[in-house]
């Protein structure tokens, strides 16, 4: 039996940066993942993706992220249960939990964090009857590794964020770069709807819209695409890879069997306090969640996690009371005994 203070299901960057928020409380966390690694998506599916909304970082790689965020939990001590899915809950007498993955191994703390993400998920594939017979042969729904297109055709399908932030991507590493969506509009920011447009501009991506990808031709690698647009015949079009991004399908997996309230895929929460779900002492925090006026963004799962942090320690120790120390006139003290001091100007300056 792993016992902790805080169990963490998903080590996804806000699973990870609960870690750190919980250490300055004082608490442990033990992280479980189906992944063989954490990182979640950030590691799994896009290590080399740029981030660029991320505080104090104009850019920084996905993968990197994933580094950084280890590097700052690892004062705290956290434990991992990787490559194992959490599969059942179970609720003690005492209001502590029991947790149990696919492979039996029992986890058990008084508070469950939910940091799942988008849950197990698959791409969304477009109708094409041969795609399947490419797959890994020039047909790829994820971009792991960019360089893999280095100085090749490319062909990417979407009009989401992802579809838009790679073809900008691989403008500087790929031979050529085709966007195609089947709408003239894109549902991706408005920045890199515009980056898009002035890379078309100068003639380094080539844009096509209406349009889709109906077919693929090549014998054992694929060697061009059919493309089908209003009002025109068919063509083709030369490429070395065709990548449709239309997103993930996501499932909750097993949580979604725990008796927790479920909208849209998604596990409701009260945001008006802690992202606590419908079950007393399990939260949800991250992807995972749904409430009024919910982002998917990971700066909002960091958000979330520092108040569910905050809420979890009143939970362990209903008689104590916690006194916030801003970081900047505490420091940070790891689990180890090591401590990072706050620079006594700056102590001065606030005292």
């Amino acid at each position: 039996m792993i016992e902790t203070d805080i169990l963490i299901i998903g080590a996804g960057p806000t699973g990870l940066f609960t870690v750190f928020e919980a250490g300055l409380l004082k608490l442990r966390c033990h992280l479980i993942d189906a992944l063989a690694q954490p990182g979640g998506q950030c590691s799994e599916i896009y290590p080399k993706k740029p981030i660029y909304d991320i505080p104090a970082y104009p850019e920084i790689l996905a993968g990197d992220l994933t580094e950084k965020l280890l590097e700052q939990g690892k004062q705290f001590q956290p434990g991992f249960t990787l490559g194992e899915r959490a599969e059942t809950i179970d609720k003690q007498d005492d209001g502590t939990f029991i947790v149990t993955t696919n492979k039996g191994t029992k986890h058990k703390a008084p508070v469950v964090a939910i940091a799942g993400g988008l849950g197990s998920f698959e791409p969304r594939k477009p109708k094409i009857d041969n795609l399947t017979q490419f797959e890994d042969n020039g047909v790829e729904y994820i971009i792991k590794e960019p360089e893999l297109y280095r100085d090749k055709d490319v062909v990417i399908a979407g009009g989401g964020d992802s579809a838009l932030d790679w073809s900008i991507f691989l403008t500087d590493v790929a031979k050529s770069v085709t966007l195609i969506h089947r709408r003239n509009e894109f549902r991706g920011a408005l920045d890199s709807v515009e980056k898009v447009q002035e890379l078309k501009n100068l003639g380094k991506i080539n844009l096509i819209t209406p349009a889709e990808v109906k077919g693929i031709l090549g014998d054992d690698k694929v060697t061009g695409v059919v493309v089908e647009q209003k009002d025109k015949d068919p063509f083709i079009i030369d490429t070395d890879h065709f990548i449709p991004l239309f997103g993930l399908a996501p499932k909750l997996g097993p949580i979604g069997n725990w008796g927790l309230e479920i909208e849209k895929n998604a596990i409701k929460v009260d945001n008006s306090l802690d992202y606590q779900t419908n079950i007393p002492g399990i939260y949800a925090i991250g992807d995972v969640n749904t409430y009024p006026g919910k982002l998917k963004l990971i700066l909002c799962g960091f958000h979330e996690a520092t108040l569910m942090c905050q809420s979890a320690y009143k939970r362990i120790f209903p008689d104590k009371k916690y006194v916030m120390k801003y970081t900047t006139v505490g420091g940070v003290e790891g689990f180890d005994g090591t401590k990072k001091e706050a620079p006594k100007a700056v102590v001065k300056a606030i005292n």
